[in-house]
C-alpha cells in the first residue's frame, strides 16, 4: 500500500530543524502543499530554498511564533490565502531548557520565566494552532491533528520535569480532542518518540545544562544514549519518525484516532 498525500495541505510547526524538517522534507517529496510555520525566519527561508530546488511539491515559510495567538491567526489566514484548505496539522514546535526543580548550588533551577516560556511554546502553542486549524478543518469535514508528545511524558525526565509535564499533556490533549472533534471527521493522533539521533536542537548549551542537572559530564551523558536500555539495542532514527508522521496523516490510519503512539524502540516496555 502507498501512502497517497498528493496535493494534500499540511502545516509544520517548529519544521525548519530536528524532527519537524524531516517531517517536511517527507511531506514535500509526497507532492503535498506544505507550510513550514516557525520563528527561525532565516533557517526557514534557506530551508524554502533547498527544497525549490528539487521542484517536486509546493513549499511556504510563514514565520510564526505558536506561542502568540495573533501571530498563529495570521499563519492560518495566510495559508487558507495560499492553499485554499487545511487537511493536516503537525504540532511540532518545542522547547527544551533542562533545570532542577531545586538546585542546592543554586546555578540550574526552574524559575518562573523558564516555566512560562516552556509552556507557552509546548503546550499554549500546541492549543492555539489546534484550535485556529479546527476551525478551518470542521468547515471542511474534515482533517487531521497530530501532536508531537515524547516518551518522557510517561516516564519523566531527570532534570527536564517541565519539558515532559507539557509533552505528558499533549497526550491528554490528544485523547480529548479527538473525542470532541470526531463529529466533525477529523482525527487527532499523537507521536512519542524516544531517544533519537543528534539534531540541530540538541545543542551544546542543551547538553551542557542536561548534564549538569544529572550530575555527570557532557562526555558522559552521550555515552548513556547508547547505553540506555533499549531493545532494539539503538537510538531512533529522526526519518523513522517522520515516517510515522505521514502514515497517521494518509487515509491508512483512517480509524485510528486518540491514542499516541511510542516510536521508542521498545524502551518504555524494557
Amino acid at each position: 500500500m502507498n501512502i497517497n498525500l498528493e496535493n494534500k495541505v499540511g502545516i509544520v510547526t517548529g519544521g525548519a530543524l530536528g524532527i519537524g524538517r524531516e517531517i517536511v522534507l517527507n511531506f514535500y517529496k509526497d507532492k503535498m502543499k506544505v507550510v513550514i510555520a516557525d520563528i527561525n525566519e532565516k533557517t526557514g527561508n534557506e530551508f524554502i530554498n533547498e527544497l525549490n530546488k528539487l521542484s517536486i511539491g509546493q513549499a511556504i515559510f510563514i514565520k510564526t511564533d505558536v506561542s502568540n495567538k495573533k501571530s498563529v491567526e495570521n499563519m492560518v489566514k495566510t495559508t487558507i490565502e495560499k492553499f485554499n484548505n487545511i487537511d493536516i496539522l503537525v504540532n511540532n514546535a518545542g522547547i527544551n531548557i533542562p533545570r532542577l526543580l531545586v538546585d542546592p548550588q543554586g546555578k540550574e533551577e526552574i524559575n518562573e520565566e523558564i516555566f512560562d516560556r516552556i509552556i507557552s511554546i509546548n503546550y499554549k502553542g500546541a492549543y492555539l494552532c489546534a484550535q485556529a486549524v479546527a476551525r478551518e478543518m470542521i468547515k471542511a469535514k474534515k482533517g487531521v491533528i497530530i501532536n508531537m508528545s515524547s516518551e518522557s511524558g510517561l516516564e519523566g525526565s531527570e532534570g527536564q520535569s517541565i519539558y515532559a509535564s507539557t509533552k505528558a499533556a499533549l497526550y491528554s490533549l490528544t485523547r480529548s480532542w479527538a473525542k470532541e472533534m470526531g463529529k466533525f471527521n477529523i482525527r487527532v493522533v499523537g507521536v512519542a518518540p524516544g531517544i533519537l539521533e543528534p539534531t540541530a536542537l540538541r545543542s551544546p548549551e542543551y547538553e551542557r545544562a542536561l548534564a549538569y542537572t544529572r550530575g555527570i559530564t557532557v562526555e558522559q551523558l552521550k555515552a548513556g544514549y547508547e547505553k540506555t536500555f533499549i531493545p532494539l539495542g539503538r537510538t531512533g532514527k529522526i526519518k523513522e519518525v517522520a515516517d510515522l508522521v505521514s502514515f497517521l496523516a494518509s487515509e491508512l490510519a483512517g480509524y485510528i484516532t486518540g491514542t499516541t503512539i511510542n516510536i521508542a524502540g521498545g524502551k518504555t516496555r524494557g
